[in-house]
């Protein structure tokens, strides 16, 4: 027989001190019973709020300057978080980001933060733990035990790849030419991804994904001829979070989208993410094609009569990648054939991309993706043919 843990019971804590020692105890244990010993009753002490406070902010400041965002923290908190505990996630994460000036948070920092939906709304007078367990009609100890699952999450977060700087560090600064060829080329593909995942009819679906993707070479190309003559820029990186199941195969999408478009892509099994680096321009048009293609696979996946097994859908998703992303290196290729004149300083910044990539994974291993029905490679890429690329 295993061995019981033992729980030493000793006097309640007291202090703000006593009471955060007991609460990271109790998220890095998982103490049973703890969250009704430190809130008793039908008070929240005022010890207890700012405790919680505290050892949320360093937790979460530890996790934003290991490279954590708003946007992959509120995606860890929908994957590893029950409803209460997230919303005290997103509650802290927002305390932590009121304590620093506008100016000295980064532009995509802060949007990720509103996207995620991060906002004080609890007013200065009063702790915030005692409001928010108001606001969710939670009784002492419930909101005890929401706190302890979030600082729980925030304790076991590994260190990421930095993206975007963490606030209040210094930020890069951007060349002035940076997205001076219009993006309304950019609203164009939207509109024809958009269209793909609309249709009903295979047919259409395929001219228009290539399309985009043609046209997205295209927006490339012109943002080359425009920053030619100014200082390069540095690559950006940018996280897309998987939904499971399969992401492995989803993974590998991805990265035949991020290949296509002069990127490079990394999956963290761990926490179903990808990470891309390219010119922020790409990142964008990656992000945009991944998600129409993604859903247009799932789709046909899920239509296929054939495809209610696990080992099919892999197959299907893992034959559907690898068959779009010929295509799409198709159609990059015909599209910059047509502007020779480029290829040299595509090919340096194809070499920048690389670099950044090997400074940022130096250690990278390569890892296959098993395939066990032939039917469902078949129908992946019988859909793959049929997928929209744009039109």
């Amino acid at each position: 027989m295993g061995k019981r843990k033992q729980v030493r019971v000793g006097p309640p804590p007291a202090t703000t001190e006593e009471f955060g020692d007991a609460l990271l105890a109790a998220a890095r244990d998982s103490t049973p019973g703890a969250a009704d010993r430190l809130a008793p009753g039908f008070t929240l002490p005022a010890e207890l709020a700012e405790a919680a406070d505290l050892a949320g902010q360093q937790l979460i400041g530890r996790a934003c300057g290991g490279g954590w965002l708003p946007e992959d923290l509120h995606e860890a908190a929908q994957r590893r978080l029950d409803e209460f505990a997230g919303s005290y996630l997103l509650d802290t994460l927002a305390a932590y980001a009121g304590q620093f000036a506008s100016a000295a948070v980064h532009p995509g920092w802060r949007a990720q933060l509103d996207t995620a939906g991060a906002v004080r709304w609890w007013t200065e007078t009063e702790p915030h733990l005692p409001q928010w367990a108001a606001k969710h009609i939670l009784t002492p100890s419930e909101a005890v035990a929401a706190v302890i699952e979030a600082l729980g999450l925030l304790m076991i977060l590994p260190r990421l790849t930095v993206v975007l700087p963490a606030p209040g560090t210094p930020m890069p600064r951007r060349p002035a030419s940076h997205h001076a060829v219009d993006d309304k080329k950019l609203g164009r593909v939207r509109a024809l991804l958009a269209k793909a995942e609309s249709t009903s009819f295979p047919e259409e679906a395929e001219a228009l994904s290539a399309k985009a993707q043609e046209l997205m070479t295209r927006h490339a190309l012109d943002r080359v001829l425009v920053e030619t003559a100014a200082a390069p820029d540095r690559p950006a990186a940018r996280r897309i979070w998987l939904d499971t199941p399969y992401t492995d195969a989803k993974s590998l999408l991805v990265h035949v989208v991020a290949k296509a478009n002069r990127c490079r892509a990394v999956f963290d099994s761990r926490w179903d993410l990808v990470t891309v680096i390219g010119d922020e321009d790409d990142l964008d048009s990656v992000a945009l094609l991944t998600t129409s293609l993604l859903v247009q696979a799932t789709r046909a996946m899920v239509a296929d009569p054939a495809g209610r097994s696990r080992p099919f859908r892999k197959s299907f998703l893992v034959s559907y990648a690898t068959r779009v992303g010929e295509r799409l290196e198709q159609a990059s290729e015909a599209t910059i054939a047509q502007a020779p004149e480029l290829l040299p300083v595509l090919a340096s910044h194809e070499l920048k991309v690389e670099s950044a990539f090997t400074a940022l994974f130096p250690e990278v291993v390569n890892k296959s993706v098993t395939v066990r029905s032939h039917e469902g490679w078949g129908a992946g890429r019988a859909a793959a043919d049929r997928a929209r690329l744009g039109e």
